[in-house]
Parts: C-alpha cells; sequence; structure tokens
C-alpha cells in the first residue's frame, strides 16, 4: 500500500482532480453527532469526474476509502480512519424538469425541499429538516411521516466499485423495503438521484411552505435538534407491534447515561451527545440498551446508525475489494 502522503501528491501532479484535500481531518467536524477521529486523507471532490479521478488513485495504490454526506446516520470510530475519506459535500447541483427534481448526491435534503418549495413543487414537504443529503437518504431508504424515499424516487446514477464506471438504475418496486436498499453493502457510490413531483400552481405556494414549516416543528418539538446526535438509532420492526422508542421508554431507559452519550429522556429512540461523548460511549449504550430490551420483552432491536472507522471489526472493507455511508 502507497503511503497517504505519496498517494495525496498525485492529486497534485496532475490537473485532473478541482476539490479540497487535507490531512489528518477531525471527523467530529463532520457528523451530526460530533464525534470522530481523524481521517489521514480527506477527499471533497468538486464534480463527478473529479471524484472518479480520486477513486482510481485510491484503488491503484491501495487505500481504502469511505464515503461521507453530512455524517447524520453515522458514528464514527475515536481511533477515526485507516484510509480515505471522501466527501460529497460539493456534488450538489439540483435541477428540475417536467416535474422531474435531479440533485447531486451531496445536496442535502433541506437544499431539495427549498429548490421544490421556490419551485412549487410537491411531493418532498415530509422531508423538510431531514439531515443528511439525497444519496444517504437514498442509500438508507429514509422514512420521514410515512413516506420512503422509494416512494419518490425515479432513478439513479452511481459508481461501480470494480470498474469505477457510473451506471444509471431505474426504480423497481422488488428492490425497495422498510429503511432497505439495493445500495447497501454493494460498495456502490451514488453520484446523483432524480425524484418525481407534482407541479403546482404558483398560488399554492403558501401550502407548501406551510406544509414544510409544520414538518420542521414536528422535528424540533421532538427534540432532534437539542443535542448533537444521529437521529433514530434502532430501526422499528412492526413485529414488535410498537415503535422502538416506545419499547425503550416502557423499559424504563430514557435518561440512562453511559459517558456523555444519554438516551433522550424525551424520546427513547435518539441517543444524545450530552456530554463529550466518544464513540465507545456511544457504542456501550447501543450494546447495553439491546440488552436490557431484550431481557425484558424478548426483542432484539437492530440499530440503524452506523458505526464506522478503525475500530470497528466489520469496517468498510477497501472498495477496491468492492465490498457504504453516503448519509
Amino acid at each position: 500500500m502507497t503511503s497517504i502522503r505519496e498517494t495525496a501528491e498525485k492529486f497534485n501532479i496532475c490537473g485532473s482532480f478541482k476539490g479540497i484535500i487535507r490531512f489528518s481531518e477531525q471527523m467530529s467536524l463532520h457528523t451530526t453527532f460530533k464525534v470522530g477521529g481523524p481521517a489521514p486523507l480527506y477527499i471533497k471532490p468538486s464534480d463527478v469526474s473529479s471524484l472518479i479521478f480520486a477513486l482510481t488513485i485510491l484503488k491503484n495504490d491501495r487505500i481504502p476509502w469511505f464515503i461521507l454526506g453530512c455524517g447524520s446516520n453515522i458514528v464514527v470510530s475515536d481511533k477515526g480512519f485507516e484510509g480515505a475519506v471522501i466527501s460529497m459535500e460539493d456534488i450538489n447541483s439540483i435541477s428540475a424538469e417536467k416535474g422531474f427534481v435531479r440533485c447531486g448526491a451531496g445536496s442535502t435534503m433541506s437544499s431539495v425541499v427549498n429548490f421544490c418549495t421556490d419551485h412549487v413543487l410537491s411531493g418532498l414537504e415530509t422531508f423538510a429538516g431531514l439531515p443528511g443529503t439525497a444519496g444517504g437518504a437514498l442509500y438508507m431508504n429514509a422514512r420521514c411521516f410515512s413516506v420512503s424515499v422509494s416512494d419518490i424516487l425515479v432513478s439513479a446514477e452511481y459508481i461501480e466499485p470494480d470498474s469505477l464506471k457510473q451506471k444509471s438504475y431505474s426504480f423497481s418496486g422488488t428492490d425497495w423495503e422498510y429503511k432497505k436498499s439495493p445500495f447497501q453493502s454493494t460498495g456502490r457510490i451514488i453520484t446523483s438521484v432524480v425524484f418525481k413531483t407534482t407541479q403546482l400552481s404558483e398560488i399554492v405556494k403558501n401550502e407548501i411552505e406551510t406544509k414544510c414549516r409544520m414538518y420542521i416543528d414536528e422535528r424540533i418539538k421532538k427534540g432532534h435538534f437539542r443535542y448533537p446526535s444521529a437521529g433514530s438509532v434502532f430501526r422499528n420492526n412492526h413485529a414488535f407491534g410498537k415503535p422502538a422508542g416506545k419499547i425503550i421508554d416502557e423499559a424504563g431507559l430514557c435518561g440512562y447515561q453511559i459517558g456523555g452519550a444519554q438516551i433522550a429522556p424525551w424520546h427513547g429512540n435518539f441517543i444524545i451527545n450530552k456530554d463529550n461523548a466518544t464513540e465507545a460511549d456511544i457504542r456501550a449504550l447501543v450494546d447495553y440498551t439491546i440488552t436490557i430490551v431484550k431481557s425484558k420483552t424478548g426483542f432484539t432491536l437492530e440499530p440503524e446508525i452506523i458505526f464506522c472507522g478503525s475500530s470497528d471489526e466489520n469496517q468498510l472493507k477497501t472498495h477496491l475489494l468492492s465490498a457504504d455511508s453516503n448519509d
């Protein structure tokens, strides 16, 4: 494996890359949980061609990589990563044609919803205030107020990890389940997403704005933004008969704290960074919650958040072996 410094030099020598390169970038600066150690090499390409160039260099030099969106559904190891982190933040163009909204994978869902509101396009209101990117929402098949991303998806473009060629995906209902997508555990890197919307008259623009505000206010009411967090920690399982948060609450775990990580006193399915929490604190609290709920109810909770980084035995493999989180 080539050294990180030697690999970084190749970005400077060739004029094919547009973007930002940094060394020893703290991931706590780039995650909504505000935890995570350093990435030896942090790459933020300005466009898809620069992304492919970066992937090619990393693959040839056998440097493992991790794809980062807004860092809203991940918990990064206190030790950070062993290779490169590629931020999709600047791949964020948004356009619309005949009710179809095309957005770069790094576009925040807030910016996509705002674009739709400005252009009086309806269909994405429930995603107002959702932290994360379009690519991450697609990857996780995010679900907000009974609407899943797969309900509004038309197509996507992605990079195949083996060939590093860009390919297209057209929606097929059989590929999708609750919080599951055909991109998970494939190594495919989402570069753009097309959503279907309904073009409405300018006279109802205020109605769309009101709906978006209602969903944002509901998130505020639920305490989504009181402390750093990664949103819902556990997937809901309909077989349990009630939401994961309700089960955790009834198990008497709301407010329980390990180190600086706490189960939110007001919502059982949120873990918050109450006081300089570490990844180890959060992981321990997740494991403890699973154990207690299992002992009291017989249900086994399934984490929705993704633990990643060098302390995880199942850390994402180098993508040249073609094994995730575009959050």
